[in-house]
């Protein structure tokens, strides 16, 4: 793929896993009685975000009736309410809700993505499907890397999923490898010495986490400040107390 536009075109025809695909496409025929007048997207999802963005999201994989039926990354669903109110509140998005794929959400310098692009049943990815989904997000990250400042890795399974593309791309991951905690922060340097890449750690938003108060508004609008601000994006800083 010479550029994000023909990699964002080719992601939606993969149909290496027969698991995924068949969850995938039967998710989309069935449908949730809330969507049954919808047309589910039902295929793999592209990134969603500007090409020369200077911050990466990288979440886990689309959620069955939220980016599966959207066709855009955290789409449609809970998670995403959640992720788009708070990078809305720092400056990162140009509204605070993403319901679908042409309302017109635009993010700014920063790019949502994820290590497996198609529904998994239970939100349960295996490893071989990880890894047979492993050369997009490779490629993906090699095109970005002009731009690229940050990531901020939402959940341990894309922590786990992203150290080795960034090791193959080109940027010195410290061995032990690093471990995943919100908050946490590793700076790796490229290869050749140049390019540094800011990598942040942050718990999912996902409704376990954020129904049970394990990740807070303020939590995930602090850590995004953090990788904003790591990548030279601007942001709009903390509201004052009343």
């Amino acid at each position: 793929m010479r550029d994000l536009v023909e990699l964002d075109e080719l992601v939606p025809t993969c149909r290496r896993c027969p698991r995924l695909v068949a969850w995938r496409e039967e998710v989309a025929r069935v449908k949730r009685a809330a969507f049954r007048d919808e047309t589910y997207w039902g295929r793999p999802v592209p990134g969603f975000g500007p090409h020369d963005a200077a911050l990466a999201i990288v979440g886990l994989a689309p959620a069955a009736h939220g980016a599966n039926r959207t066709g855009r990354m955290f789409t449609g669903d809970r998670s995403g309410e959640v992720l788009f109110a708070a990078m809305h509140a720092v400056g990162l998005a140009s509204q605070p809700h993403g319901h679908r794929a042409d309302d017109g959400l635009r993010l700014f310098g920063t790019r949502i993505t994820a290590p497996v692009r198609c529904a998994p049943p239970e939100n349960k990815p295996l490893p071989s499907e990880r890894d047979n989904c492993r050369p997009w997000l490779a490629r993906e990250l090699e095109l970005l890397r002009p731009t690229l400042r940050a990531i901020l890795v939402l959940g341990g399974f894309g922590w786990q999923a992203l150290l080795p593309v960034l090791s193959a791309a080109g940027w010195r991951v410290p061995r032990p490898a690093p471990k995943f905690g919100h908050g946490v922060e590793v700076t790796l340097s490229a290869a050749e010495g140049t390019g540094e890449l800011h990598l942040f750690g942050c718990y999912h938003v996902s409704q376990q986490n954020t129904f049970t108060g394990r990740l807070t508004p303020p939590m995930l609008r602090d850590v995004l400040r953090r990788a904003a601000t790591a990548a030279g994006l601007p942001v709009v800083e903390e509201e004052p107390p009343a």
